[in-house]
């Protein structure tokens, strides 16, 4: 590897592009575990005077929200993975039926991001007989190694994610104080979005700030919703 391969490599390691695919799906997955499940045992013990039905609805929860957000994650990838590769045989066979056209295309591509017109079409030719596919592929549609769909890696990300942050407010229904349950889940749930918000931002080079308030705020707004609908239909479970 050359000196200047390493200083790209080097480059590119400070930047937090890359990791946006599988950050996005472990935040989601998280996000949604801490707050699906809490908000489950909050409406629960909201509405019960005993310990069990509050631990049996939250860990039912914890499981079929793991298992459905790993599966809509896959599926909703898989999609998008779908659609780039019939876009990539589109495109295929458009160079082969009308590779002029298609030169003409990719040199307005350049020329729109402001190259002139002469240099759009010399670095459009240029990378044409470099590798036309794979030029019309990142430069036409947009797809690259980065942004470029990975379902089974943003499943397992997403409900990975989600077992972990289900099991901390479930962690609470276990061994807290069964009275004013709901207001332990509360603080502790929002402590856990509070820590999920900073690392996510600090992995993400974001603003931590910004992601704490955002993540507290619609927190707050469903925590409280389903805390309503518990005390709204307040059943002796026992």
């Amino acid at each position: 590897m050359t000196e200047k391969t390493e200083d790209l490599d080097n480059y590119l390691d400070n930047h937090y592009i890359h990791r946006s695919n599988w950050l996005r799906a472990a935040v989601l997955g998280a996000n949604d575990g801490i707050l699906s499940t809490a908000s489950i045992a909050i409406g629960v013990a909201a509405a019960s005077d005993i310990r069990e039905p509050v631990v049996l609805a939250t860990l039912a929860g914890l499981v079929a929200g793991a298992l459905s957000m790993a599966a809509g994650e896959y599926v909703s990838v898989s999609s998008q993975t779908d659609v780039e590769k019939a876009d990539i045989e589109r495109e295929k066979q458009e160079l082969y039926d009308m590779p002029e056209i298609e030169l003409e295309r990719l040199a307005e591509i350049y020329e729109k991001r402001g190259l002139k017109k002469e240099t759009a079409l010399t670095v459009a030719k240029e990378l044409t007989e470099h590798d036309a596919l794979g030029t019309h592929i990142r430069d036409e549609l947009g797809i690259n190694e980065i942004s470029q769909a990975k379902p089974l890696q943003a499943a397992l990300a997403s409900g990975l994610a989600f077992t972990i942050g289900g099991v901390l407010p479930f962690l609470v229904t276990l061994f807290l104080p069964l009275k004013s349950m709901e207001y332990s889940l509360y603080g502790f749930a929002l402590f856990f979005l509070i820590i999920l918000g900073a690392l996510a931002a600090k992995t993400g080079g974001s603003s931590i700030r910004r992601a704490i308030i955002r993540i507290t705020f619609w927190g707050t707004i469903a925590m409280g919703l389903t805390a309503l609908v518990g005390y709204l239909f307040n059943v002796n479970m026992g």
